[in-house]
């Protein structure tokens, strides 16, 4: 059991670190299932499902946001049927699952960008200074797939980081005093328009499609993105952010990045070359002063970077 007493201190207990490293490798894996799972259903489709699967038994355990229902529309809109929305269709048009985890982590740099101009919040000069790294570090990893990942995949993987920022900065102002209810409760905001815009744009052909030839992989990626990277992910990481100081757990998050890159270095044969890599490093000290972990190897309690979902 790992106990729920909660602590002030700025450690984290061991048990505690190796449960939100698991959920790291869980939300970092996640990629490399997405990818899978697009082999059977459209992205749009395929988000619909998650989301509406996922919220729908979770409303009856998780009680009632107790915020407003903007904040729950603008939440559902931005951080779920616009940021995974984006992101699915971003792999589905060429994005590699593993490039895909990295560039998605620009959500820290537009969330800094969006509360300075929506909440008037003035960044430190190390989150700055970390979000030009960050930038530069994507460049890097850009020039060095050499033109091989699509522009569209690449502009919808960013437009991703964007929504989940807009998404941030909505939970920023809300300050809601259950925030897993109202990520449970926004789902529901997002099935409804993604299937009308599989509807749309994939076409009824594609929803036969996907469900005359439903198969084993398909049904475990489904499964995966919502027991394992929703309700085992989310779960154990509110559970992790109401014992610790947000700023001691939030750095446990750019491990993402590193598991998704290597996990789809072995699942799908994407090996990184030696610019990507040297980017995705630029893109991970940039994340580290960003989140605060350069000044928490001094002790310090800097502001956490928001969990990714």
């Amino acid at each position: 059991m790992l106990g729920d007493t909660t602590s002030d201190a700025p450690g984290v207990p061991f048990r505690h670190s190796l449960l939100a490293v698991c959920v790291a490798v869980a939300w970092g894996a996640n990629f490399v299932v997405i990818d899978v799972g697009l082999d059977t259903f459209p992205p749009l489709l395929f988000v619909a499902l998650r989301f509406f699967l996922t919220a729908l038994p979770a409303i009856f355990i998780v009680g009632r946001p107790r915020t407003s229902w903007q904040t729950v529309v603008g939440v559902g809109l931005f951080m779920s049927a616009g940021q995974f929305g984006l992101l699915f269709v971003a792999i589905d048009q060429g994005m590699p699952a593993g490039l895909a985890s990295l560039v998605l982590q620009v959500q820290a740099v537009f969330t800094i960008l969006l509360a300075v101009v929506v909440l008037d919040e003035r960044p430190a000069v190390r989150q700055l200074a970390g979000s030009g790294l960050a930038v530069a570090g994507i460049a890097i990893v850009a020039f060095g797939r050499g033109g091989a990942v699509p522009l569209l995949a690449l502009l919808a993987c960013v437009a991703a980081g964007a929504s989940w920022g807009a998404g941030n900065v909505i939970m920023r102002r809300a300050r809601p005093p259950a925030p897993l209810a109202l990520i449970v409760w926004s789902s529901l905001v997002a099935p409804i328009p993604l299937a009308a815009l599989s509807l749309g744009v994939e076409g009824p052909g594609a929803w036969a499609d996907a469900f005359s030839g439903l198969d084993a992989p398909g049904l475990l990626a489904l499964a995966y993105v919502i027991v394992v990277a929703t309700f085992f992910g989310y779960g154990s990481w509110t559970w992790l952010m109401a014992r610790h100081p947000a700023s001691t757990v939030a750095p446990f998050t750019l491990l993402v990045p590193i598991v998704g890159i290597a996990a789809a270095w072995i699942a799908l044969g994407e090996v990184p070359g030696t610019l990507e890599l040297v980017g995705a490093g630029v893109v991970l000290i940039g994340l580290a002063f960003v989140t605060g972990l350069v000044e928490l190897a001094r002790g310090r309690r800097p502001s956490p970077a928001p969990a990714p979902i």
